[in-house]
């Protein structure tokens, strides 16, 4: 291994992956205040307030533990809704948060929560603001299996059944009329059906999309009579489409050859598509309304990095900004479009402030098969990039990518000396369908070899060390840790896995009974587990353990839904059942991943002793951590 001495001083894991300072500013839908989340005086995170122009920020919300990561105003300019769950089983509740501003109450807050149902997944399907009153929302009361639609009155909690799900409903549109009248459907053959209906009419199919294609709808133009769409039929990469409901016909708005759709800014008022992005090797904006040209161009020149508009007032006059880049925090703006100016708020973690923080560098190679790869490569700061022990950082899903920007994780391997490869492998989404569906029922197969290719090219480059290689992920890429140590034990020196599956059979087996409407796709892309059970078995670590040569660690959360405490129990039991090497750690209090500071940072404190033992890399001793539920297993 290289000299450490020149790398810069070691950055505690407390900034890396402790709470942020502040985040998530949200403008109410009068431009007079704005909410965040920030931590309290036990450092748990709360929803905040403050004044616009004034310094008056106060606490909204009295969350105990867990703390509110997700949280948006309503369009009455007094209440806002955050979602919280029961210790990471994911069976959110929506609560609603009243802000009174009386001079007999100052500062008195009443929270509602909105969904009072034990057991039941809520999720906020539209707000509207015509009407200010009322939030849409799907639950699975009445069956676990599927979410019906329902309409909550915000003034007094009323909630009314609006719209059934025959069964295979995944997602719904309402139009300008607050009225549910597109919807995405999964169908037997793993592919999705586009859904209308006028009115009370029942529901028709406007389109097909096959288990090799993807699309869904995003909203209906203001007088309702289209419905733009994304899709990838009739073209590899996800388009932005105008669908006329009278005719049929369809208008491409935004395409690129390669790669996916991203996200598509619609102005909440007049419902008109203003900018889309396109993410490459990093981010493109593609403006389509010509009365936002100069307001992106005024943005750019705020500060280096990528930008995305966070929020926006309802007279379209105040827009909050974020400002991201790949060594430094996240910087939030507030932007008049009158002035077209900006003035900064605050930044998420400003103890980033002045670190030497790495760069994350895209690249690209050709896998065996001649397919092209891209991902990242994120070197240390202040040593010769030569011979270095590294980590292969797997990201999970697997129907997602890894982007350009800053992650603590790979901030944290990188300041401890190891070289961080992120492989966006086949199957990844973004990179259009042919290389999504390269990774279908290649889990364990050509997926796994992406990642090995790229590897064999970091090697190659002369970058990493081969003897001093450890795989790492989370979910997908816990799964691809255990597969790296079962499938190619000579190829890694350590792997840390983070509630990854073990066995491909009992992941189906006990999938949430909500993703009951997504199983045709499961087994179309991972395999069929009423007619593959060996296929399966073939692709699953659980039954190749003899294989493993190399130490292990597992995290895991108790209360997952997605992937159950049981995929990491049965394999740590067959491991040591055969004096295999492995470290357990379980988390009675977290899901699938660790949302508690607490927690964070008693794994990432475990995980960072164990790299170092077996990649040579630096450490910070773990100390005390007060209030983790870590138990070592």
């Amino acid at each position: 291994m290289q000299p450490t001495s020149s790398l810069p001083p070691l950055i505690e894991r407390e900034i890396l992956f402790g709470n942020p300072e502040r985040i998530s500013p949200k403008l109410s839908p009068d431009g007079k205040y704005l909410a965040y989340i920030a931590p309290d005086e036990q450092n748990v995170l709360q929803v905040w307030l403050r004044t616009v122009g004034q310094q008056d920020d106060r606490i909204l919300t009295a969350d105990k533990k867990r703390g509110i990561h997700i949280f948006f105003w309503t369009y009455n300019v007094d209440q806002l809704v955050y979602m919280q769950d029961s210790d990471g089983d994911e069976n959110f509740h929506l609560y609603l948060v009243t802000i009174h501003h009386s001079q007999t109450e100052p500062g008195k807050e009443i929270v509602r929560d909105l969904t009072p149902f034990q057991g039941v997944k809520a999720n906020p399907v539209e707000l509207d603001p015509k009407f200010p009153d009322q939030l849409l929302v799907e639950m699975n009361l009445k069956d676990p299996q599927k979410s019906d639609v329902y309409r909550v009155n915000l003034r007094n909690g009323a909630v009314e059944f609006d719209t059934d799900n025959p069964g295979n409903i995944v997602s719904w549109q309402a139009d300008a009329t607050f009225i549910i009248r597109a919807a995405t459907a999964t169908t037997p053959d793993g592919g999705s059906d586009l859904l209308y209906k006028e009115n009370d009419q029942a529901w028709e199919v406007l389109r097909h999309w096959g288990p090799n294609e993807e699309g869904a709808s995003i909203i209906f133009s203001a007088d309702g009579k289209k419905l733009y769409i994304e899709g990838n039929h009739d073209a590899n990469a996800m388009r932005l489409l105008a669908l006329d409901l009278a005719t049929r016909q369809e208008t491409v708005i935004a395409e690129d050859e390669q790669y996916d759709v991203g996200i598509v800014m619609v102005q909440p008022i007049t419902r008109v598509i203003q900018a889309v992005s396109f993410n490459k090797d990093r981010q493109e904006w593609r403006i389509l309304d010509q009365s936002i040209a100069a307001d992106f161009e005024a943005i750019a020149l705020v500060r280096p990095g990528e930008f995305m508009i966070v929020s926006r007032d309802l007279e379209d006059l105040n827009w909050l900004i974020a400002y991201t880049t790949d060594n430094g925090p996240v910087y939030y703006y507030a932007y008049n479009r009158e002035s077209k100016t900006s003035t900064f708020l605050f930044s998420n973690q400003p103890k980033l402030e002045g670190l030497q923080l790495a760069s994350m560098q895209p690249i690209c190679y050709n896998a065996r098969d001649g397919l092209e790869i891209h991902g990242y490569l994120t070197k240390p700061v202040g040593i010769p990039a030569q011979n270095l022990p590294t980590v292969l950082l797997v990201h999970g899903g697997p129907w997602v990518r890894d982007t350009w920007g800053y992650d603590s994780v790979v901030q944290w391997l990188a300041n401890r000396g190891y070289a961080v490869l992120q492989v966006n492998y086949r199957g990844s989404t973004g990179y259009g369908k042919a290389f999504l569906n390269a990774g279908n029922r290649e889990w364990a197969g050509k997926m796994h070899d992406d990642l090995i290719d790229g590897v064999n090219w970091l090697v190659a480059q002369g970058i990493a060390d081969p003897k001093k290689i450890a795989i790492m992920g989370g979910s997908y890429g816990g799964y691809a840790t255990l597969v790296g140590l079962t499938f190619t034990p000579e190829v890694f020196a350590a792997g840390v896995d983070i509630v990854g599956p073990s066995s491909l059979i009992t992941l189906i087996e006990t999938i949430p009974p909500y993703w009951e409407p997504l199983r045709a796709m499961l087994y179309h892309r991972v395999g069929n587990l009423e007619t593959e059970e060996e296929f399966l078995k073939s692709r699953s670590p659980l039954f190749f353990i003899d294989r493993i040569q190399k130490p292990l660690l597992i995290g895991q959360g108790a209360n997952d839904p997605r992937v159950k405490q049981a995929e990491s129990d049965q394999i740590v039991n067959a491991m040591r059942q055969r004096n295999l090497p492995v470290e357990y750690v379980l988390y009675p209090d977290e899901g699938h991943g660790f949302a508690r500071p607490e927690n964070r940072l008693h794994f990432f404190a475990i995980t960072e002793e164990f790299l170092a033992k077996y990649l040579g890399g630096r450490f910070e001793p773990m100390g005390d951590i007060p209030g983790h539920s870590g138990v070592i297993r």
